[in-house]
């Protein structure tokens, strides 16, 4: 368990929570953006085949073909939306922050479902007090560094849903900044993009959130380590409140890596 001790934190590495969904190569896996599913297949050199059950190998030795944005959940940094090459194994050097976690149910707006500045505002502004034991007074977690948000209804074929043509819903260009704007670093949503499906290449929320004015020439105060998780699953059963969490990448050279975000509980 995670306790105040001297103001430091300990957390129970034994009990993590993890909120990734895991990539397969079944009809299982989630898929946006008009992509097949991910493919993992054994190499073949002429007669030899890389999988101990075809009898003609010593090891399994896969190829896995997959996309970060569109296979699962993975974390991005503003290089998703840049011309010039930001790589998020460069940008994400930090893995353990203070989170809140938070449940929202997007708001009818025409034909679209979005979250709003004022739902965020809302949620991130309830909050229970630490309890301390054998403390005189309640005391609050630091401030977060992190926003978690699970929206509803939050069925499980969220990990296996297919988004494409969908119109999923979305966080708005007001909540984006909102959250910006309380210096929230990093952004984990259990959607396939915190914008629009066919937005016309506005990327509205995207640039809020990294303070991204110009895609062709980098402003000097966009946000280079802040990130934007997408794809995650947060069960039923995980409460809203905070959490230290762990956000785990691979070390690719890439605008977006697979990642597996861990929460531990207070």
């Amino acid at each position: 368990m995670l306790a105040l001790i001297d103001n430091k934190y300990q957390i129970d590495l034994s009990k993590p929570i993890d909120i990734s969904i895991p990539l397969t190569n079944t009809d299982e896996n989630p898929i946006a953006w008009y992509i097949e599913k991910p493919v993992i297949e054994p190499v073949v050199f002429g007669d030899w085949i890389g999988k101990i059950s075809e009898g003609k190998s010593s090891t399994n030795f896969n190829n896995i073909f997959f996309n970060p944005h569109g296979h699962g959940t993975h974390t991005e940094c503003l290089g998703h939306i840049t011309t010039d090459f930001y790589s998020i194994n460069q940008t994400l050097i930090q893995f353990f922050f203070f989170a809140k976690l938070i449940t929202v149910e997007p708001e009818k707006i025409g034909d679209d479902l979005v979250i709003t500045k004022s739902q965020v505002e809302k949620e991130m502004h309830t909050s229970t007090p630490l309890s301390v034991t054998n403390a005189s007074t309640s005391l609050s977690l630091a401030k977060p560094e992190a926003i978690i948000i699970r929206t509803l209804p939050n069925q499980k074929d969220k990990k296996s849903r297919k988004y494409s043509n969908t119109n999923p819903p979305y966080l708005s260009e007001e909540a984006a900044i909102f959250i910006r704007e309380s210096e929230i670093q990093h952004l984990l949503i259990d959607l396939p993009s915190v914008d629009k499906e066919h937005d016309e290449g506005k990327l509205l929320a995207h640039k809020a959130f990294w303070n991204v004015k110009d895609t062709l020439n980098l402003n000097a105060d966009a946000r280079l380590n802040a990130t934007i998780t997408e794809m995650i699953y947060v069960s039923d059963e995980i409460e809203d409140g905070d959490y230290i969490l762990n956000l785990q990448i691979a070390s690719f050279e890439n605008d977006a890596s697979p990642s597996k975000p861990i929460l531990y509980k207070i």
